[in-house]
């Protein structure tokens, strides 16, 4: 079990802001894929990878980042501002 956490409008598509999935997944991409496939909101917000972030238990990865001993992942758009 793996807590997965979504902001902004990564939030808004999927309609929660945080859920528990059950995962067989060996990396980030490998989650994305399973989450892909649940229904139409998760495919759409996931549709365009560069234009979303992850974070392993808080520090920044890469979507090919090992998921072994992650508690949390989370998904959020790159960070903007000045």
């Amino acid at each position: 079990m793996i807590n997965v956490l979504y902001f902004a409008w990564v939030r808004e598509r999927i309609g929660l802001p945080k859920e528990q999935v059950e995962t067989t997944a060996a990396t980030v991409m490998d989650l994305v894929e399973q989450l892909r496939t649940r229904e139409e909101r998760y495919a759409l917000a996931f549709s365009d990878l560069s234009a979303l972030r992850v974070a392993l238990d808080q520090d920044l990865s890469d979507f090919d980042a090992s998921l072994d001993g992650v508690r949390e992942v989370a998904f959020f758009p790159p960070m903007t501002g000045g």
